[in-house]
Order: C-alpha cells, then sequence, then structure tokens
C-alpha cells in the first residue's frame, strides 16, 4: 500500500465533515473563514536525508521544502513550529548552535517566526515542521481546465544529482560536485512568483516526489488527461554539461523530485502575463505541456511528436506493506 492508498482507503473516512481538511487531497488545509493555511511535513534520517554531517544545511532544505508547500498555493508562510527528535550526537551543543544560526538565517529570508515545537529523544534523527499562512484563497488541486497551459518554474535534476553524489555515486566524470550537492541542500523557494499565483493558476503542486508523479496527484480527481513535453522540461546549464560528459540522458534524473519548484496550469490567455511576471520576479518559468479533453491515460510524455512509453511513473513514493 501506498502513501496515496493509505489516505485514500483509511484516513478520508475521518474528515468527512471538515471541509477545509479538501478531503485530505491537497497539500494544506485551507480554513477560509478565518483565514489559515497550514501543512504539515515530517523529515526522517535515511529516508528523507542521508545523514546529519551537515546540520546547517539539513535544516535550511527542510524548512524550505515545508514552507513550499505553501508557496506552491500562492501563499506566504509566516509561522512555523518544529519539532525534532535526535540524541546527544545530533543535538551536540555544536550541532544545535549550526542549526539556530540557520534557522535565524532562514527566518529573515523568508519573514517566518519560530512559535512552538516540541524535541525527543531518540537513536533515529528527525524533523516534523508545521507551516502557517494567513489567506482567504488558495490555488487548490484538481482545477485544471481544459486546454490550459503547463508550466513549471525553475530546473529539474540538480537536487536529485546532488544526492546521488552525498550518496557517493561513482560517475564517469565528477563534474560541479558542490553546485550539486547545494541543490540538494537549499533549494529555490518561489517566493516573489508566489505573490501572483492567485491570479494566474487554476491548479497548482510544488515538486516534491517527481515532476509526472506530482502532475498527476495535481489534476487526480478530474476527468481529464495532460501531455508533457520532454524536449522542454527545463534544466540548468550545470546539469547539461554533466549529462554530456557522462553519456547520460536527462530522462535519469528530471523526474525523482526534491525540486521543490511550483508546477501549475494556467489559460492560454495568460502567457504574455506570465512572461512578463517571470521577468519582473526574475523568475525561470517553463511551458511544459497542457491539459487534455479527455481520461484516456494519466499523461501522455512525448519528444518530438513521438510518445515515450514509461514501464512505471517515476518518482518517489512511500510504500507501507
Amino acid at each position: 500500500m501506498n502513501e496515496s492508498n493509505l489516505i485514500k482507503n483509511y484516513l478520508t473516512k475521518l474528515v468527512k465533515n471538515n471541509p477545509s481538511a479538501l478531503n485530505l487531497n491537497d497539500d494544506v488545509f485551507f480554513d477560509k473563514k478565518n483565514k489559515n493555511v497550514i501543512s504539515v511535513d515530517t523529515y526522517v534520517e535515511k529516508i528523507h536525508f542521508p545523514n546529519f554531517i551537515k546540520p546547517n544545511l539539513l535544516i535550511k532544505k527542510i524548512i524550505r521544502s515545508s514552507i513550499s508547500d505553501l508557496i506552491c498555493k500562492g501563499v506566504i508562510p509566516k509561522y512555523y513550529f518544529i519539532s525534532g527528535s535526535g540524541n546527544k550526537h545530533s543535538f551536540s551543543s555544536k550541532n544545535l548552535k549550526k542549526i539556530i544560526n540557520s534557522l535565524k538565517s532562514e527566518q529573515k529570508k523568508f519573514s517566518i517566526k519560530l512559535s512552538g515545537g516540541d524535541t525527543v529523544f531518540s537513536k533515529i534523527n528527525s524533523f516534523t515542521i508545521v507551516s502557517l499562512g494567513l489567506s482567504n484563497k488558495i490555488v487548490k488541486r484538481n482545477n485544471a481546465k481544459v486546454n490550459d497551459d503547463i508550466y513549471i518554474t525553475g530546473d529539474l535534476g540538480d537536487s536529485y544529482l546532488g544526492l546521488k553524489y552525498l550518496q557517493k555515486k561513482k560517475f564517469k566524470k565528477n563534474i560541479h560536485k558542490k553546485y550539486f550537492i547545494n541543490k540538494f541542500y537549499l533549494p529555490k523557494i518561489n517566493l516573489k512568483f508566489s505573490k501572483y499565483l492567485i491570479k494566474l493558476a487554476n491548479t497548482s503542486i510544488d515538486i516534491s516526489d517527481g515532476l509526472l508523479i506530482d502532475l498527476n496527484k495535481m489534476i487526480n480527481a478530474q476527468q481529464i488527461s495532460s501531455e508533457i513535453y520532454y524536449d522542454r522540461i527545463p534544466i540548468s546549464s550545470k546539469l547539461k554539461i554533466f549529462l554530456t560528459k557522462n553519456s547520460f540522458k536527462k530522462s535519469k534524473f528530471i523526474f525523482n523530485g526534491d525540486d521543490y519548484q511550483i508546477l501549475f496550469t494556467s489559460n492560454k490567455s495568460n502567457r504574455n502575463k506570465i512572461d512578463n511576471i517571470s521577468k519582473i520576479t526574475k523568475t525561470k518559468i517553463s511551458r511544459i505541456g497542457k491539459i487534455l479533453s479527455k481520461k484516456k491515460f494519466k499523461f501522455r510524455l512525448l519528444n518530438d511528436d513521438k510518445v515515450l512509453n514509461l514501464t512505471k511513473i517515476p518518482g518517489y513514493e512511500h510504500f507501507f506493506t
């Protein structure tokens, strides 16, 4: 049983009388009356991050990936709560000083305030973040319109390559190693562009588990299909060089998640607006596909008008059985 089935078959039974829970089919809890938008994320060592060697960078990744759930909804985060489990090694005075300094830095960068939390002794290092923003409107999932354009911010694949380097993966040519590791720890969160999402996007999600998996989540309750143009999926110039030097196809890196870019759909009439906002906010925004009218398939991946067949949807999923 994967995470989606666990939620659908068990947990949704508990929220029938709670419309703010959005049937547990979105990134957030949304209480429109009180303008509360809340997300919860947990990060566990060996599952979400390989080790605790760089706590100063790790805690920044955790904060950024957590507030990304609000940002992709067009909501500016204001407060966060943090709970951590660890031991005398992970929560040593030296490490705690590094963590606190990083939290101060992230608070200043994103104008967020620590508002509570908890600490627990454990042999396994983990963190849970609750993020809170205030808004009377969000960009929900499952609200795509037929013939919508599909967009994504930033580049994909850098973070996954950084993770491979951290896992001591050997390549024929090790190129820009420090750059890719930093991309794993320090994803670029598009806070400035987020302010425009409410007016532009019909539906949205952040890329955490992988482009295609998250695309499917974004429209999973709708009787529509999607089409993605492989050659338009954006990657960085450094990843292009890495792929060339190592004779890899970009498909090996771009569908694995941990990018925390915004995936959204928008009406074709907004193309010029999106181009202008991209320039104003200095945000790279790529149009990578479109929404189709009938539920013939989950998605279709095209390369030069040829359909690329995948044996399974690449990306990350939690399995419990």
